[in-house]
């Protein structure tokens, strides 16, 4: 994922001297008790990185169809490979979906989207990642500059070394690309050795997946997104017009769009409207898909967390 050194830094790396930084090193050192001098030791090895900012420009999430985003994600091999992995954390994943309520399948399309089951956690240090979008990406400066400072609590707290951990363009890090405030918000010792690490304990990292999921509002057993057909004269202004459910199944009814499986009538949904290989798509999404873009904040993300989901659970059926 990461550019060659020659192409992604752009210039000599000293973030201590940036004036972004040092007001930053001065909170740090005021609210939360680090040394200044560490800090800056930190910060003047961080890299920035052009490729981080080419690629923070352009999310696969706003520049494809649902039809090509879709051949990203749910493919044969990230299906195949998703069995593999359920098969060989079995017990781990049993315990998830008994503990919290989310489907296996859930879980292990989550990790698939987002790794490949742990193949591909990200080649960039996360410190570079976080420190260049912190101070040279004004459009979200803010929630980098939050993410950082959460960074380096986390290595604080775990005694780890913050030029030595790797993660995506972003700064996500481990088999769930979780972001540093959710890691310390979240992440699960599933295992209960005392230590939480989704970067080489796959228990962790499950129990993670599983836990952040009901923090925001899974519902056990209940549906995640239903084909809808649609009406002449269907109300077009609802359609994707918001992540969250702002409607309920009936008043989508009465806009002229039908789930094609029997849905009770005041559940809170969306009305989707997608362009798939075969054309437009219409479906409603519920309080479950809500939650799966909670983790990415995207319709695409969430539908291909949901097929692959299933394609994953047929395949393991029929193994």
């Amino acid at each position: 994922m990461a550019a060659c050194l020659s192409a992604g830094v752009v210039s000599a790396a000293n973030y201590a001297d940036d004036s972004g930084a040092t007001a930053f090193i001065d909170q740090m050192v005021k609210d939360y008790g680090f040394s200044e001098d560490e800090l800056k030791g930190w910060l003047s090895q961080a890299e920035k990185k052009q490729s981080i900012l080419d690629a923070i420009s352009r999310p696969a999430e706003k520049t494809k169809t649902w039809a090509e985003y879709r051949k990203i994600f749910v493919t044969s091999s990230r299906v195949s490979k998703g069995v593999d992995f359920w098969q060989e954390n079995s017990e781990a994943l049993t315990k998830a979906e008994t503990t919290y309520g989310v489907p296996a399948e859930i879980i292990v399309a989550i990790i698939g989207v987002e790794t490949r089951y742990g193949q591909y956690m990200g080649s960039y240090r996360v410190i570079d990642a976080l420190s260049t979008l912190a101070f040279d990406y004004p459009p979200r400066s803010p929630f980098f500059t939050k993410e950082l400072r959460e960074f380096l609590i986390l290595t604080r707290e775990q005694n780890r070394d913050p030029l030595s951990l790797k993660g995506s363009y972003a700064g996500a890090m481990g088999f769930g690309q979780f972001m540093p405030s959710s890691y310390r918000a979240y992440a699960a010792d599933f295992d209960d050795d005392g230590f939480i690490d989704i970067w080489e304990n796959r228990k962790d990292a499950i129990g993670s997946v599983a836990n952040y999921f009901v923090r925001h509002g899974w519902k056990k057993d209940e549906p995640v997104v239903v084909r809808a057909r649609t009406r002449a004269g269907y109300d077009k202004s609802v359609l994707n017009d918001s992540l969250k459910p702002l409607h309920t199944v009936a008043s989508l009814e009465e806009k002229g769009f039908t789930p094609v499986t029997s849905l009770p009538g005041k559940d809170k949904a969306t009305a989707i409207e997608l362009e798939g290989e075969h054309g437009t798509e219409f479906w409603m999404g519920l309080n479950n898909f809500y939650v799966i873009t909670r983790y990415n904040h995207s319709r695409l993300y969430a539908m291909a967390v949901y097929q692959l989901s299933q394609e994953i659970l047929q395949a393991k059926g029929d193994r």
